[in-house]
């Protein structure tokens, strides 16, 4: 992608914003002007094998930038099995040397820059789904995150499975027809005409079976958005779940009126976000930043640099700017 040039004198934090189907990563000065924008493979530890590989494919040109003053890598996985997080502690480490860094979950990082660092409940709604809760004491909390086997509910992958699901009791006609079954059979490439034996067949040939069945949910939400039942019912029970994880952060820190926003892919269908916005029964709050700029903000606020109002506003404005470019 683009970039902005900048003194090699320059002070410069780097921010990475990892996932399982992608993976970015940003440069900023100390005015919060972004430098440089790169996206590459995704880098889950627990879905991705060449993880490590990947990410310093990535991260070598950042990590041997002048001026780097800091890094905050936000990974998925981060803090919550052991063994990932340390490996990623080691992977981070052996990239960006001596500079200082601040190691953070991925969905943590996209709350930061959701409320500029301030309280806040942020839903993330991509391939998984959890939520992160920031109090005004700066105390963090979350709920879901489990994986698809436990739950995920709501997530890209849940959705997908229902969208199966239905497409099953439509040929079988256990229930309604759907305009589901002609759009997935259209995406798999399959014929409709004898959907056990393609559909089976297809799924007995998964070799990345979560991010493939995930795939599938963005047909649900363009169907629910035209109307079609099957699909709008898919998409709102999606929607009860993701609302679920407002609530009950509300009910933990006793503040039912917490301000919330959302994160990931999926919040880029209207359909989700007036239903799960109906579910919460108030208007979210638009992320001031992406993750990538709450991964920055991160690193500034870990060297802490001054940050101000107009800091974030410049760095909004340059990701908007160099990530349209």
């Amino acid at each position: 992608m683009p970039r902005h040039s900048h003194s090699p004198s320059q002070a410069i934090i780097v921010g990475i914003d990892g996932g399982g189907s992608k993976t970015l990563i940003a440069s900023a000065d100390r005015g919060g002007q972004l430098i440089s924008l790169e996206r590459g493979r995704g880098t889950s530890p627990l879905e991705s094998p060449g993880w490590r590989e990947a990410l310093a494919e990535l991260a070598r040109p950042f990590a041997g930038a002048s001026g780097l003053a800091g890094v905050a890598a936000a990974l998925p996985a981060y803090g919550e099995v052991e063994a990932a997080s340390t490996a990623q502690r080691q992977a981070i480490g052996e990239l960006f040397g001596a500079a200082p860094q601040r190691l953070l979950n991925d969905v943590d990082a996209a709350n930061i820059g959701a409320f500029a660092g301030g309280p806040g409940i942020l839903i993330l709604a991509g391939t998984g789904s959890m939520a992160w809760a920031r109090d005004p004491a700066g105390n963090s909390h979350r709920t879901g995150g489990w994986g698809e086997v436990i739950g995920d509910e709501g997530s890209g992958y849940w959705i997908g499975n229902r969208v199966l699901g239905a497409i099953s009791k439509a040929l079988d006609e256990r229930a309604a027809p759907t305009a589901l079954v002609d759009a997935v059979f259209d995406r798999l490439g399959l014929a409709s005409a004898d959907g056990l034996n393609d559909l089976v067949g297809w799924a007995s040939r998964l070799g990345e079976a979560r991010m493939q069945i995930a795939a599938l949910a963005p047909l649900a939400l363009a169907l629910a958005e035209q109307g079609d039942p099957t699909a709008g019912a898919i998409v709102d029970a999606a929607a009860a779940e993701l609302a679920l994880h407002v609530r009950t952060l509300e009910r933990r820190l006793a503040a039912p009126t917490m301000a919330w926003s959302f994160a990931g892919g999926l919040f880029a269908s209207p359909a989700l976000r007036r239903a799960v916005t109906r579910h919460v029964g108030r208007p979210p709050s638009l992320p001031r930043l992406p993750p990538v700029g709450g991964a920055l903000l991160a690193a500034a606020q870990h060297l802490g640099w001054p940050i101000d109002e107009g800091w974030i506003d410049t760095l909004a404005g340059s990701l908007g700017e160099l990530s349209g470019s």
